[in-house]
């Protein structure tokens, strides 16, 4: 059996392994394929591993003897389900390998906007402590607690249950707001009856649902000027959930207080997206999913999901 690797690199930097697929079948392993080389590097092969690669019903219609394509992450919006499905194409996924370091990286972002970590750091190391006739100074506006503050989570599944996991041992109050989740309240927490009340009452606004054709742009100019000045936004889901535009208004006009993004809605950015520049505006290159464990476990799970392919029995099928 032959299986072809298109975009392993985002993955696997070197300090992972291919072995699990490689007791499977013939291994072919690119760092990136473009999407228009994809055929020519498949050639006969019958499994397709990608991360990012762009698997549509014209690619599908190039590739004869497809029969599984292995999704590196938990996204699939990058193939073509249904015309997969109809090709007879079994499409796996990997849905829950990064839950604990993707609300690390909530509270990583988030501890950043409220204590300035960055900038006091760098000022240390320009010399400006050195200096100082004080034993301490703190700028940018101080410094801001958790403790108190309400936390509105938008999406309240696996992950964001955890980010209120999380908020409750910082001592903040937790409301959420999920369209689709049984609303089995307790103590801890509560349900919102809506997402305008969530927006309104909240200190950290944190986005932990998936895109969908109805919540793109759920954050937008409208729903921006719900929130409180003092607000803060934090969204480590899927970047199309916000309109930058009107966010980086929202920044730069002080509608609300602080951002920080580990996605963007294109991705890399334009160098000219108004977000990058943005006052009060913390952005990461898409990394809550990438600490070692994490990746260590997507790749258990993809061999995992092939083996049991090859099995019969096909594991986290999407489509």
């Amino acid at each position: 059996m032959d299986i072809v690797i298109l975009d392993g690199y985002c993955l696997n930097h070197g300090d992972l392994n291919w072995d699990g697929f490689s007791s499977l079948g013939n291994v072919k392993y690119f760092d990136r394929t473009p999407y228009e080389i994809i055929p020519e590097r498949m050639g006969n092969a019958s499994i397709l591993i990608t991360n990012k690669c762009n698997i549509d019903k014209d690619l599908i219609d190039r590739l004869p003897c497809l029969k599984y394509v292995g999704v590196l992450a938990t996204g699939y919006n990058n193939v073509d389900l249904e015309y997969a499905a109809q090709k007879g194409i079994t499409v796996t996924n990997i849905p829950t390998y990064g839950t604990e370091s993707v609300v690390q990286m909530v509270f990583a972002l988030l501890l950043e906007l409220y204590t300035s970590l960055r900038f006091h750091a760098d000022s240390v190391n320009k010399g400006e402590w050195s200096s100082c006739p004080d034993f301490c100074y703190y700028k940018d506006g101080g410094l801001r607690e958790l403790f108190g503050k309400t936390i509105g989570i938008i999406g309240y599944g696996r992950i964001g249950s955890r980010v209120g996991d999380v908020a409750q041992a910082f001592g903040m109050n937790v409301i959420a707001f999920d369209k689709y989740h049984s609303k089995k309240e307790t103590v801890s927490f509560r349900y919102s009856s809506s997402l305008e009340e969530l927006l309104s009452n909240s200190d950290v606004v944190s986005l932990n649902c998936p895109l969908t054709k109805e919540n793109r742009n759920m954050i937008n100019s409208e729903s921006l000027s719900l929130m409180k000045k003092t607000a803060v936004l934090i969204n480590t889901a899927r970047g199309p959930l916000v309109d930058e535009k009107a966010l980086a208004i929202a920044l730069n006009e002080g509608i609300i207080s602080g951002a920080a993004l580990d996605v963007l809605s294109q991705e890399p950015p334009l160098a000219d997206n108004p977000i990058i520049t943005a006052k009060n505006i913390v952005i990461t290159p898409h990394i809550s999913w990438a600490t070692h464990e994490a990746r260590s476990r997507l790749m258990d799970i993809a061999v995992s999901n092939l083996k049991a392919y090859i099995s019969g029995m096909p594991a986290n099928k999407v489509n």
